[in-house]
């Protein structure tokens, strides 16, 4: 009995850990075999580590740890200067991954260094709106939007050792600190300097500080330089709510955004014609532009082509639809549907689940159930008179057999040294294969596909490949390579809760 009870006073010495906030408590912990660290399993699916200090042993510090989603990666997307990647997952948060460079060694890995929103609702699609700007889409009816806060943007230049000029375009002082959920509320609300907390000295009247009379607004920045602890990602990293879009009737399935940053796409879940209809919206006003409608059933994924003249749209009914934009001096809508396929000239027999575009706006790929990977177009889309291009478009490649049904496609804005275009085609097995593949005559060439690299299952994922996204530049984030042509970054997110980063080495293609 004495032993037992020593063994819990000491327990009792100290505590470590966060009281409070969005955290719900621990599983499991487990000390490590000389006792100085200890690990904690808690109930959103995160790791804690702490340390013990050297000198006073009874100060235990948190120390960085790996960190990710605990349920399926449904998207993932780099920023337009591949600088980062954002994913969201049905474990309702969007988070942020970036390059954790140390000032004096050449080492850099990718940590979670920010979990810009924590929902209510499975996170279903994301968008980037720019370089510190995203639109989201959850299991509502709801478009939301969000901006990056200035702690947000100053921590990022720490971590990852851009400098503040680099990232600063536009005026920085008007940006609120960061961000807080206030209760019973699904919208983060900015926080600027003035609604921050004082701390006041032990001996003063706590009352009057904000954060005594209203506890939602636990927002504190903080100076980092190194990726923030778990308990720091839940409370101080989220990023303020600038607008919501309404407009849709079911839960939101899909979204993109152009290239300009102006226009954004988005579809919700659909079993009718009527809520089919893609929504276009003002990236500036975030008013409504148009609704487009064609697809009877769900539209599965969006995508702008690289000059912003053509939305690419594929469906579960089976079929792709292609809108031009129209001139600016012309009256009527802001997209119009120029080439589609139909029962009668439809390759892929099942739901179409992913599409992309070639870098030069020429093609476009799409990938399905059936198995099937084709490439569609014609010789430039972009000379082309509305009156031709309905009968005009038409599949450029073989058809290719993945294997299994194809659940992500993408294409590498950086082409092989030969001028040959880098596809990744994930699968439902959780495969992920490197192809490429260039178009040789007037009719699809016999052997226009090249299978270049199949990862194995240590590389590959446990389960489906939900996205893929080839980082838009040559290099590699976080690399002093970052003008070198040799590196290309393709960043994957599947149902087995992981997102991954893959270095390929477009000369070895």
């Amino acid at each position: 009995m004495g032993d037992l009870l020593r063994v819990q006073l000491e327990r009792n010495c100290v505590r470590v850990g966060e009281v409070g906030g969005n955290t719900l408590g621990f599983f499991d912990c487990q000390f490590s075999p000389d006792g100085s660290m200890i690990v904690a399993h808690a109930f959103h699916g995160a790791l804690h580590l702490w340390k013990q200090a050297t000198v006073n042993k009874k100060e235990w510090t948190p120390e960085v740890v790996i960190s990710g989603h605990f349920n399926s990666v449904e998207d993932v997307k780099w920023d337009p200067e591949g600088e980062f990647i954002i994913s969201v997952g049905s474990d309702q948060t969007t988070r942020l991954f970036a390059p954790w460079k140390r000032k004096q060694e050449r080492e850099v890995t990718w940590h979670e260094i920010a979990r810009p929103q924590v929902h209510g609702y499975d996170m279903r699609c994301l968008a980037m709106i720019g370089r510190f700007q995203f639109v989201s889409g959850a299991d509502e009816k709801v478009l939301r939007v969000f901006r990056a806060p200035k702690n947000f943007i100053e921590n990022f230049s720490n971590i990852t050792g851009i400098p503040m000029e680099k990232l600063c375009s536009h005026q920085s002082s008007d940006l609120p600190e960061g961000a807080t959920v206030p209760a019973l509320g699904l919208s983060n609300k900015a926080v600027f300097e003035g609604d921050m907390a004082v701390q006041p000295a032990e001996d003063e009247e706590t009352f009057n500080t904000i954060s005594n009379q209203y506890p939602e607004i636990y927002f504190q920045p903080l100076i980092l330089t190194e990726p923030p602890p778990e308990d720091h990602l839940l409370q101080n990293t989220l990023w303020p709510e600038i607008q919501k879009l309404y407009g849709h009737g079911y839960e939101i399935f899909c979204v993109a955004c152009n290239n300009s940053n102006t226009v954004i796409a988005s579809a919700c879940k659909a079993s009718k014609k009527e809520h089919a209809a893609i929504i276009l919206w003002s990236a500036t006003s975030w008013k409504k532009l148009q609704s487009l409608s064609f697809h009877n059933l769900t539209v599965t994924q969006l995508a702008f082509s690289p000059n912003d003249k053509f939305l690419l749209a594929v469906s579960r009914d089976r079929n792709w639809s292609l809108w031009r934009k129209q001139d600016s001096s012309e009256s009527g809508p802001v997209f119009s549907c120029c080439a589609y396929t139909d029962k009668n000239t439809a390759v892929h027999s099942r739901i179409i689940w992913s599409c992309d575009w070639t870098p030069d706006s020429k093609y476009f790929i799409t990938g399905s159930r059936d198995k099937k990977v084709i490439i569609w177009g014609q010789c430039n889309l972009s000379v082309t008179t509305e009156g031709n291009m309905l009968d005009s478009i038409k599949p450029c490649s073989t058809v290719l057999d993945a294997g299994d049904s194809v659940t992500a496609v993408s294409i590498s804005h950086v082409l092989t040294p030969d001028g040959r275009y880098i596809v990744a085609v994930g699968l439902e097995n959780g495969k992920i294969i490197l192809y490429t593949w260039k178009q040789s005559g007037q009719e699809p060439a016999l052997a226009d596909w090249t299978m270049c690299v199949e990862m194995d299952n240590s590389q590959s994922h446990a389960l489906a490949v939900k996205r893929l996204c080839w980082r838009h530049h040559a290099g590699r984030a976080g690399h002093n390579d970052q003008n070198s042509s040799e590196w290309l970054q393709l960043a994957s997110c599947g149902a087995d809760h992981c997102v991954k980063i893959f270095n390929v080495n477009r000369f070895a293609l």
